[in-house]
């Protein structure tokens, strides 16, 4: 296969989800990012974080020695891919995944450090990210993470996403978390 075949071949693959991610592209849409129009954007989904049962979608991958004595789990870090839907219900059409790492940050409260990307695999926003790092002080009604970038469609973006926990099993550790997200970007 000469060069060309190979160049035009990785081109193509590059716009598989509907967005041209080559760096031809990208400097493209940062050549022209100063005609494009900023707009905001509003999500809501349901973010499934299951550590129990056959198929997990949140796995423990680390502790120190000192994690299971303490009430907060300090330490501890888990990975993700866990499914965002539509709605709360077991059956609830999945628009995308969260995947990342969260650990348990917090020595006198139980807050997680999220470093995550909502993935999203459906509809409008399909093959597009958005980048969460924030505190999560899980028991608070309402938390606030920082949305600090994102891909495609969400190039350069920023924001807040909300959460709030839904259901909460405290034997097993499952968590369904209701999300509203408000993304500032380019169209």
């Amino acid at each position: 296969m000469g060069n060309l075949a190979i160049i035009l071949f990785l081109c193509s693959m590059a716009i598989v989800q509907g967005i041209d991610e080559s760096p031809p592209s990208v400097e493209q849409w940062f050549q022209t990012r100063g005609q494009k129009k900023e707009i905001v954007t509003k999500l809501h989904f349901y973010f499934r974080d299951t550590v129990s049962g056959k198929n997990p979608t949140a796995r423990k991958v680390a502790q120190p020695n000192t994690t299971p004595p303490s009430p907060t789990s300090f330490g501890a870090v888990f990975i993700i891919d866990d499914p965002l839907t539509v709605g709360p219900e077991p059956n609830s059409p999945i628009i995308g995944r969260a995947q990342g790492i969260y650990a348990a940050a917090g020595l006198q409260e139980v807050d997680l450090l999220l470093t995550l990307n909502y993935v999203f695999t459906s509809g409008q926003f399909n093959g597009s990210t958005l980048s969460i790092l924030g505190r999560n002080p899980i028991f608070n009604t309402y938390r606030e993470l920082p949305i600090v970038g994102g891909s495609g469609v969400f190039r350069l973006a920023r924001g807040i996403a909300t959460a709030k926990t839904y259901s909460l099993n405290a034997a097993t550790g499952d968590a369904i978390v209701e999300y509203n997200v408000i993304v500032l970007h380019y169209q």
